[in-house]
């Protein structure tokens, strides 16, 4: 049998109270106590900011709740109402998650590493000692139309879960699991889907354009009429390194010989439409005016690498490390380097006398959930990229151009856009 269960109501100023005993109870303050928010009705209220790891919130309404940026790791959200809730930029790790309704709800960024999204039912004793299922204002367990873009999913669990027409636009699903799932019409562009587990998942009509389906378990998946233009699997995306004829490193000693020489000796290296995530490490490699248009690269580790001059021109980047490298005079246009880490780069021009110079140009370059942090930016052609929720705090911005580029939700400081970047038609831009 079925009862239904009456939710008590909590104002904000009541919600607050047990809020601040929660966050001394995390801190080990006298006073403190763990928040017990089952069954309380929260709809509508605003728990922004605040910490709230491992309390409980079984069976509670936080229909439309302001939860941006607040911290619910090992949080109980079994069976919750999160209707139309804002959960931007939250943290829910390890969340108990379990027939959690989700629909409408705003996770745009939020970390849901190795939360647990799948089905699950409550059920309690009467007063003759018998399970009843609880029914909560005919709450489904579903995540229908929730934008889940940018969020972290690695390891979480969503097996049987209801997702239909929800948005995981470059979202990163490592190792999720996704068994018997249904995602019909899901957005899974650009989404990191590496080594999931998508066993008779129901996927008609998802959009897959560009998604990272390596190491992916895709058996009895149902996938008719979906949109798996430009996947990245475990097929070769072009050719392959085994088609140079030679050792890459042969090759590469070969164009350090032509860098150095201006020409003279050596040849010049032309990676272009070749498939390098199988190559040896490029990490601290001399690659100064490599070419490598439309190469893919993703998840390369390149760190302290040299790429002066270099031509990626629609290289696929993502994923890769490049910190420290020497980036200066790249030509990166349109090249894909959403989650890449590029954390202390030089973007500089590269300078050849007093006269000439050669930008860095990363125009119409993807570059969503990108870590920029610490990197010199300085006179770079950014204009048209795609920025969103980018790292760019600690950079210098001195004549970067980002005419027409996107930075909703990337992170900026008003010291570094006092230096002087352009910022001509720039959509997004909050400090």
């Amino acid at each position: 049998m079925t009862q239904t269960r009456a939710l008590t109501r909590l104002d904000q100023t009541q919600l607050d109270i047990a809020v601040r005993r929660h966050e001394m109870f995390r801190n080990a303050r006298i006073g403190g106590a763990r928040a017990n928010l089952s069954f309380c009705d929260l709809s509508g209220l605003d728990l922004s900011g605040r910490d709230l790891a491992h309390a409980d919130f079984v069976g509670a309404c936080l229909r439309g709740a302001n939860l941006s940026g607040a911290k619910l790791d090992c949080a109980a959200l079994f069976a919750t109402d999160l209707r139309q809730a804002n959960l931007e930029q939250a943290s829910l790790i390890k969340t108990d998650l379990r027939g959690a309704c989700l629909r409408g709800a705003i996770l745009i960024g939020a970390n849901l590493f190795a939360a647990d999204l799948r089905d699950g039912s409550l059920a309690e004793k009467d007063r003759s000692g018998h399970l009843r299922m609880v029914q909560i204002d005919a709450m489904p367990a579903e995540a229908t139309g929730a934008d889940l873009s940018g969020a972290n999913l690695t390891n979480a669990r969503l097996s049987g879960a209801m997702a239909i027409h929800t948005d995981f636009t470059d979202a990163v699903m490592r190792g999720c699991k996704l068994v018997r799932a249904t995602m019909r019409g899901a957005n899974f562009t650009g989404c990191n889907m590496e080594g999931a587990d998508l066993s008779g998942a129901d996927l008609r009509g998802a959009c897959l354009r560009g998604a990272v389906l390596t190491g992916a378990t895709m058996t009895m998946t149902e996938l008719a009429d979906a949109d798996v233009e430009g996947a990245l699997t475990d097929k070769p995306v072009g050719r392959v390194v085994a088609e140079l004829g030679r050792s890459l490193d042969d090759l590469l000693a070969d164009h350090i010989a032509w860098v150095g020489s201006g020409g003279a000796q050596g040849t010049a290296l032309d990676l272009s439409g070749f498939d390098l995530r199988h190559a040896p490490s490029l990490a601290h490699a001399c690659l100064t005016m490599l070419r490598a248009v439309g190469a893919t690269l993703y998840g390369l580790d390149l760190n302290g690498v040299q790429l002066q001059a270099a031509v990626l021109e629609d290289a696929d980047l993502r994923g890769a490390t490049l910190t420290e490298g020497d980036l200066r005079g790249v030509n990166l246009k349109r090249a894909k380097l959403n989650n890449a880490n590029l954390r202390n780069t030089d973007l500089r021009p590269l300078v050849f006398d007093e006269h000439r110079s050669r930008p860095a140009d990363l125009s119409g370059a993807r570059l969503r959930y990108a870590d920029l942090s610490g990197s010199s930016l300085r006179g770079a052609n950014l204009s048209g990229a795609d920025l969103s929720f980018a790292n760019l705090t600690g950079c210098d911005l001195f004549k970067t151009d980002f005419s027409a580029a996107k930075l909703f939700g990337a992170k900026l400081e008003r010291r570094a856009l006092a230096q002087g970047a352009v910022l001509d038609g720039v959509a997004g831009l909050k400090v």
